[in-house]
């Protein structure tokens, strides 16, 4: 007979996204609450990242609202000099467990159970594969699945005698080789590169399968603190001018890159690919350095000597070490609406901070009285693939925002929230600069939100 727990809402998954959801829930409520998650501890897929993995944006605006990341300190040395500290994979790992044993499990009102299979309907096989039943008012889930490379195996065929690992096995990898081809192109296959170069490998010795070029965010636009706000805002203003001047979507990326909005490893080369990833102009430089780029398409096999792309075939001298970075990462799955009666299905809706918009989510839980009302200020905003994604995310997140502003209660939220990269902005500033910008912000939105449409319909 199965064990019953009752609890208002049962959340699968002790990831960013459901830790943030759930610390909001339970600071801002008297809510019960069920945490069911696979792994043996928190952190999602930051239990199975690679040992070298970094936050790409600030610790200080990541993680859960209630509890900070990190000691906002500012780097001096290495590629992030200059700029706000981005907490390692086993810092957010640390962190995570610290917001389950310290913070949510001390309330009372929150059941963790970690090594457990959520099996729908209600049905959990926990960790020792005994049955129980969770009876609760909403279901909370990740509308997205994060996959990195670890979780699954090469996409390609692998021949016999050749050696290819995940990201995770390089830095104990034994044997020095002579060439280490890295493939993919997103950011985990970037932060394998800095992390060959970093560890002195020439870059002569690197091969980098790129099947797309991709858009990257500048690091140096999205920091918080005092010192940074007038680049943020700048940034800000610069997408603004790029997207009232665009006469076509060729010419808004232009315009974006002339701007510093955007940047590209390859100049030379047309991006393809979108994924919010961030780097830092140090970061850039060091990756411009690998030369030895193919570009003809995806990998289709690896065997001793060769390599077999879509374009053809190319041949890899010496002693090599693949290392996959080809998994996808964030699915593709449309948006939903996020409150749909027992269920809520967690989204981004601020562009690029998942934490936040599961903090969002959370509080409009909490504190509107309707579905309609709640979905009225989430709209999803969807994870991007491909360059046109900067339009739609951009729109999306706009239409979020201006209703935010328009409701005096949600706009006080917003702007006090740790998570939410603007806060760290207005916090910085005199209650008359922060009228400013919101002012700014509310009268040029709609004005950009148009022209984007109008791009988007024209593209």
């Amino acid at each position: 007979m199965a064990a019953t727990i009752e609890a208002d809402y049962l959340v699968v998954g002790a990831g960013a996204m459901g830790l943030a959801f759930a610390d909001t829930l339970v600071s801002e409520s008297d809510a019960t609450v069920v945490v069911v998650d696979r792994n043996d501890r928190p952190g999602g897929h930051w239990t199975t990242a690679y040992p070298f993995v970094r936050l790409h944006q600030p610790s200080a605006y990541y993680g859960v609202n209630s509890l900070h990341l990190g000691s906002d300190s500012i780097d001096e040395s290495g590629l992030n000099a200059g700029f706000y500290e981005l907490a390692s994979g086993a810092e957010v790992c640390g962190y995570f467990d610290e917001v389950m044993r310290e913070h949510l499990l001390p309330t009372g009102r929150v059941t963790y159970l970690p090594g457990s299979e959520y099996l729908g309907d209600g049905r959990v096989r926990g960790a020792d594969g005994d049955p129980i039943e969770v009876i609760a008012r909403r279901v909370v889930t990740s509308h997205t699945e994060i996959v990195v490379p670890s979780m699954r195996p090469p996409a390609y065929a692998v021949a016999a005698g050749v050696d290819v690992v995940a990201p995770n096995d390089v830095p104990g990898f034994a044997e020095p080789r002579d060439r280490y081809v890295v493939v993919g192109a997103g950011k985990t296959a970037m932060d394998s590169c800095l992390w060959l170069l970093r560890n002195g490998v020439a870059p002569e010795r690197v091969t980098w399968v790129k099947p797309r070029e991709s858009w990257v965010l500048d690091r140096g636009a999205v920091q918080p603190g005092r010192q940074f706000a007038q680049a943020v805002m700048r940034d800000f203003g610069n997408q603004l001018t790029a997207v009232q001047e665009a006469e076509s979507l060729r010419d808004l990326f232009d315009r974006l890159e002339a701007g510093g909005c955007l940047h590209r490893i390859d100049t030379s080369v047309e991006p393809t690919m979108y994924r919010c990833a961030i780097l830092s102009a140090a970061e850039l430089a060091e990756l411009r350095r690998i030369t030895d780029v193919v570009r003809m398409g995806r990998v289709a096999s690896v065997e001793p000597g060769r390599m077999t792309l879509d374009g053809g075939v190319r041949d890899v001298e010496g002693s090599v070490l693949y290392i996959d970075c080809s998994a996808d990462g964030l699915g593709s799955e449309p948006p939903v609406p996020v409150f749909d009666g027992d269920r809520i299905a967690l989204q981004t809706v601020r562009t690029c901070q998942p934490a936040f918009s599961a903090a969002v989510i959370a509080h409009v839980e909490a504190a509107y009285p309707d579905d309609e009302t709640r979905n009225s200020f989430c709209e999803p905003v969807p994870y991007p693939h491909e360059p046109v994604d900067w339009l739609r995310m951009t729109l999306a997140f706009n239409r979020n925002q201006m209703r935010w502003f328009s409701d005096p209660d949600m706009l006080a939220w917003v702007d006090a929230a740790r998570l939410n990269a603007l806060h760290h902005v207005t916090a910085n500033v005199s209650a008359r600069a922060r009228e400013r910008i919101v002012s700014m912000l509310t009268s040029q939105l709609p004005a950009m939100n148009a022209k984007l449409e109008t791009l988007l319909a024209d593209g």
